[in-house]
């Protein structure tokens, strides 16, 4: 393939991987805020549920490795679980 038809493809793939990662990092964000906030409630489970949601979909899309995914998701769990303890 030429290269200027390469790179417009990789602009392409970049932006639609951006928005997913966008996405991701705002879902996971939000249970980390819930997280600090400090006590466990239906808000901070669902922003959990949330944020799981979103790292398994960015996996899907290919946008993150599945054992990067499957890290965060442990880590946000260990935190949630640590609030009721």
């Amino acid at each position: 393939m030429p290269a200027a038809k390469t790179l417009r493809a990789q602009n392409r793939r970049a932006a639609r991987n951006r928005s997913t990662l966008s996405f991701t990092r705002s879902r996971v964000r939000s249970i980390t805020s819930a997280i600090s906030d400090g006590a466990q409630s239906d808000e901070s489970a669902e922003a959990l549920k949330k944020a799981i949601s979103a790292l398994d979909r960015a996996v899907s899309k290919g946008v993150i490795h599945r054992n990067t995914a499957a890290r965060k998701k442990s880590r946000l769990n260990l935190q949630y679980n640590k609030l009721s303890s």
